[in-house]
């Protein structure tokens, strides 16, 4: 595990998450630890940067597609992992998934459209549909004492009352960290089927699954109506800015026509860098994606012991998926500007506010782990103390210097 304990502190690259400017805009202040974007602080597995040393070395870099031997990687390793049966030739690439989301809404829809999130939501779902002159339709999730549910009376009434055209779902589910049942995923399908709502199914995060949980692609289900973004090695291992989106679908019609659109926009190939180091990550990494989900289940365990003897107070949603957690610090009973204060000046720690989820409550926070436990350990000892210290009255959470707090530069 030593592999990843020892994540890289690379502030000297232009990784987006340590950018100056984003952080000053977003935090008041530099000294943060980047918690905010969900990408890894991991070196990726070995056959990955073995794969890309090689075509480096090569030195040529002439033509070079192979998309029919990365469809094969990825449908084994769907077999392998998820059991589930894909067809090589139902795969369609794409730059990435978001580019794959931007795409399919202007094809299944037209302007003026309504498109169904689940709040809180990926921030990126509701900038995608904005900008493509859609409108955001929202139906809110609902928090029990340990996890997030659907409430779907309230999504077939919005469905219903909205005229809404397409639902983007996303499983698992960012920021929440739900990993949703076959009985929930069933409901979702069932009433998108009563009011012929197309399914977009944002499934990037489906490998990064923890103990007890099981992961349901849409793929399975009976509904023509279903496009699934079986996603990117990008999430599962670590390569989010050399890697593609893949979207699929067993609808024969929406496959043509999804083919049509992308070949004729030329978007239909990768690059060398991206095909070889994908089908590498997907027929030499599941040892690596093994030791780090092992690696982040002791993350998740460690983060919620110390919070229920340390900071009772607060609330962790454990996530049963994603690299990522989300937070409710309204048990603090701090004010806004005086939790921004404790979280970013004191703890120093950079996570990303819900109100850019679509929550108005902005006491809720995620919190990406895909880092070192060491950083993590050290900046919950900060955050406790710094917690203790106000309880005490050793300390007065004044007003941060104010970002503007938007996400139109986020990544993630």
């Amino acid at each position: 595990m030593a592999l990843f304990n020892s994540a890289s502190k690379n502030s000297e690259h232009t990784f987006v998450k340590h950018n100056p400017d984003m952080l000053n805009n977003f935090y008041g202040t530099t000294d943060v630890f980047p918690y905010w974007v969900a990408d890894m602080d991991f070196e990726v597995a070995a056959p990955i940067s073995q794969e890309l040393a090689r075509l480096v070395k090569r030195g040529v870099y002439s033509y070079e597609f192979n998309e029919s031997a990365v469809y094969k990687s990825i449908s084994s390793w769907y077999a392998k992992r998820h059991d589930i049966t894909l067809s090589e030739q139902n795969f369609v690439q794409v730059p990435g998934v978001l580019s794959g989301i931007a795409l399919l809404l202007r094809q299944m829809t037209k302007e003026g459209d309504r498109v169904l999130i689940h709040t809180p939501a990926y921030h990126q779902f509701a900038n995608l549909i904005n900008k493509a002159n859609r409108t955001v339709v929202t139906s809110d999730l609902i928090a029990d004492e340990t996890k997030y549910r659907i409430d779907f009376d309230h999504l077939e009434q919005q469905i219903k009352q909205q005229n809404v055209k397409v639902l983007i779902f996303c499983n698992p589910h960012n920021p929440t960290g739900r990993v949703w049942s076959k009985k929930e995923l069933e409901m979702v399908v069932t009433i998108s089927k009563r009011h012929n709502v197309t399914i977009i199914s944002d499934e990037i995060h489906a490998d990064i699954i923890y103990d007890n949980s099981t992961f349901t692609s849409l793929t399975n289900f009976d509904y023509d109506n279903i496009v699934t973004l079986i996603g990117s090695p990008a999430k599962t291992f670590g390569m989010h800015s050399i890697s593609n989106g893949y979207i699929y679908t067993n609808n024969g019609t929406m496959l043509a026509q999804i083919k049509s659109q992308v070949s004729a926009m030329y978007l239909d190939h990768g690059n060398a860098f991206s095909t070889f180091s994908t089908i590498a990550a997907y027929n030499k990494g599941e040892q690596w994606l093994e030791d780090m989900l092992s690696y982040l289940q002791g993350t998740v365990d460690w983060i919620e012991h110390f919070i229920a003897t340390r900071i009772p107070e607060i609330k962790m949603y454990r996530p049963e998926g994603t690299y990522q957690i989300w937070f409710d610090f309204s048990g603090l009973s701090l004010s806004d500007e005086q939790l921004k204060t404790l979280i970013f000046n004191e703890a120093k720690m950079g996570l990303t506010p819900g109100t850019w989820f679509g929550v108005d409550e902005s006491h809720f926070m995620r919190m990406n782990i895909a880092t070192s436990r060491d950083s993590i350990e050290t900046s919950f000892e900060l955050l406790a103390n710094a917690v203790s210290a106000y309880h005490n009255g050793s300390i007065t959470l004044m007003p941060p210097c104010q970002g503007k707090q938007s996400s139109s530069n986020c990544c993630d």
